[in-house]
């Protein structure tokens, strides 16, 4: 596998389709584990109030809870986050796109909306951005499978168990070609649940893809991690 100078994807067919391992799974929920002091806090609107609207989707099985740490470091940096209000994620369902999008109109005003979603969470909103780019500025994703087959990860069978629908037919189209906003993947290069090739895509499906050394829980908990993805997406979007 290797990564253009650009920042995009130069993959193959077939390369980083490895699928990590249990045990690399583990590694890799534990460090949850260990930074769940970081869920404690409101869960309202955070940062300036003339800030550019950001919605924060979270991941399966995750919360506003989960995302509050990745909401803070945003809002620290001038945007105005919030929530995706819609308790755990427990997978797509019939709507899922019309309740997001009104989510992002009772957020946004006027404005289009920076939307960022971790992992599963990163799905919902590229398709939420194809449905209305008239309203989203630009989706980032963390650690989420847009692309290649939805195996690519080893959690689809809980998955199948708690949405109640199989990975390969889901009441939501997913479709890896580009949403029509600007759109930067970050990837988790040491993530336990999800392979490199769902997350990084093939050069047209994302304009910009990043790799930090993490999985797939610090990519969104990690101070120092945090920092490099606000980092990322202030040089990434036009504010």
């Amino acid at each position: 596998m290797s990564i253009s100078d650009d920042g995009r994807s130069a993959l193959k067919e077939g390369e980083g389709e490895d699928i990590p391992s249990l045990i690399a799974r583990a590694i890799d929920v534990s460090s949850h584990l260990l930074r769940m002091g970081r869920h404690i806090g409101h869960l309202g609107p955070r940062g300036p109030e003339d800030g550019i609207p950001t919605l924060v989707i979270p991941g399966f099985l995750s919360s506003d809870r989960t995302t509050l740490e990745l909401r803070r470091f945003l809002a620290r940096d001038g945007w105005r986050v919030h929530g995706w209000g819609h308790g755990r994620n427990n997978g797509a369902y019939e709507g899922i796109l019309d309740d997001l999008e009104a989510r992002l109109d009772a957020i946004r005003g006027d404005r289009r909306a920076l939307v960022v979603g971790w992992s599963l969470g990163g799905v919902m909103g590229r398709e939420l951005a194809r449905r209305r780019p008239d309203k989203v500025r630009a989706i980032v994703t963390l650690a989420s499978p847009f692309s290649g087959h939805r195996k690519l990860n080893n959690v689809w069978r809980e998955y199948e168990l708690v949405a109640g629908h199989c990975v390969d037919d889901p009441p939501v189209e997913q479709i890896p070609d580009k949403p029509p906003v600007p759109t930067m993947s970050i990837v988790a290069a040491k993530d336990g649940l999800v392979a490199q090739r769902a997350q990084i895509g093939l050069r047209d499906e994302c304009d910009r893809v990043v790799m930090l050394p993490c999985g797939h829980m610090r990519i969104g908990k990690s101070r120092p991690m945090l920092r490099r993805v606000v980092s990322e997406i202030r040089t990434f979007v036009d504010k």
